[in-house]
């Protein structure tokens, strides 16, 4: 099965291959696309560095650009590196699309297979949908601004961006370059989003193969035969979560470095504002920056919470101590290393132990705190803490 027509991935491929960051480049993709949204990017942290040196800027400006010029950066990074490593992103997803076929055919993992497919599809093309809303909101909030400002803070060396037809033309591009910026930076988070939910069906397929191995309980070398596939797919399980997490691991650490910082200072401001358009606005800001980091700490949660739950599959519906000695010692190896989660996580370092061909991986951030969602709780709880202080500072 091609990527592009695999349904629990697709919506995101089709993106990444209309701009051709999957497959074969092409540089008029490029020079339409990220390329200009990369120097929008540059004249954006110049904007910003000028401002601040200058003192010229108030504390609402210097925090909105900072902002957009923190954002901006992550998807160029984002799509800086899905191009810089072309080849794993794309060995992944034909890894999805092939697995997914084969599923596809098991008509006990059928219903759940369409279910998450569906929630899947949902996922990516809503999050297309409100990022496209709220870059909306972006560009024409300038519109509706007393001081007639461009929707991104740029500086460029020798031209007066405010000056017309300087500005106008500015304003139109940067109203066009929303368009690929959003193709960068929402994809990879769905991308992400409907690779956990894979996950989790491979989880439950392995769950459901272990229910029913007691099935193979009358012959000894077709149950030893049976407990060896599922102890290679609890592998596979291990190796796909390992090799995601490689993919966005990265990314997500200065995501989490970047956007905690912005939430406070977003609060803070929202706090000071007294003009109904920009507390909309900030509002807006804020929403987009929780439900996307929401999102990726759910689904990270749910694959933790699942993984735990293939022990107790095999422990409580199997039947297994009627099994024989040798095959009693394979589940016990099952059962010690279902006790830890396939967390997708975060990263700092990788802890890695062999159990009977099993690798045994847990990425944390700052080799401390899993993604989950107590970690995202723990995010909101410092953001608003640091807001609370800067607030008490400022008054």
């Amino acid at each position: 099965m091609l990527i592009e027509n695999c349904p629990i991935i697709n919506v995101n491929v089709k993106v990444w291959l209309f701009w051709a960051y999957l497959r074969k480049p092409k540089w008029y993709s490029y020079l339409l696309g990220c390329v200009p949204v990369t120097v929008l990017n540059v004249f954006q942290f110049m904007n910003l560095f000028n401002v601040i040196a200058s003192g010229s800027g108030d504390m609402n400006k210097i925090i909105i650009d900072g902002y957009f010029t923190v954002l901006y950066f992550n998807l160029v990074l984002r799509t800086s590196f899905l191009m810089g490593n072309r080849g794993k992103f794309e060995t992944f997803l034909e890894g999805i699309a092939d697995e997914y076929a084969v599923l596809e055919k098991q008509n006990d993992i059928r219903p759940l297979m369409e279910q998450l497919t569906r929630r899947a599809r949902i996922l990516s093309k809503s999050n297309l949908w409100l990022g496209a809303f709220i870059s909306a909101c972006f560009v024409t909030y300038p519109l509706f601004s007393p001081d007639n400002g461009l929707p991104y803070g740029v500086y460029i060396p020798g031209v007066d961006v405010h000056a017309s037809p300087i500005y106008e033309i500015v304003f139109v591009l940067q109203i066009y370059l929303t368009f690929p910026a959003c193709c960068m930076y929402i994809p990879f988070s769905s991308f992400y989003c409907t690779c956990a939910l894979f996950g989790l069906i491979r989880i439950a397929a392995l769950k459901r193969s272990l229910e029913k191995i007691h099935e193979f309980n009358t012959s000894p070398r077709s149950l030893f035969a049976r407990i060896k596939e599922c102890l290679q797919y609890h592998e596979d399980i291990i190796k796909y979560v390992s090799d995601l997490n490689e993919l966005v691991t990265y990314i997500f650490l200065l995501e989490l470095l970047s956007f905690g910082m912005m939430l406070c200072a977003l609060l803070f401001l929202l706090s000071i504002s007294n003009q109904l358009a920009q507390m909309v606005m900030i509002g807006s800001y804020i929403f987009m920056i929780l439900s996307q980091m929401y999102a990726l700490y759910w689904h990270s949660n749910e694959v933790r919470e699942q993984s735990l739950e293939v022990g107790d599959s095999l422990y409580y519906n199997s039947a297994w101590l009627d099994f024989d000695q040798s095959v009693k010692k394979k589940i016990i190896l099952i059962l010690a290393r279902a006790q830890r989660p396939l967390a997708v996580i975060c990263i700092i370092r990788y802890e890695r132990l062999l159990i009977d061909r099993f690798l045994l991986l847990q990425i944390k951030i700052g080799n401390v705190y899993p993604m989950t969602l107590e970690m995202f709780q723990s995010l909101l709880n410092a953001s608003y803490s640091y807001f609370t202080l800067l607030r008490r500072v400022y008054n």
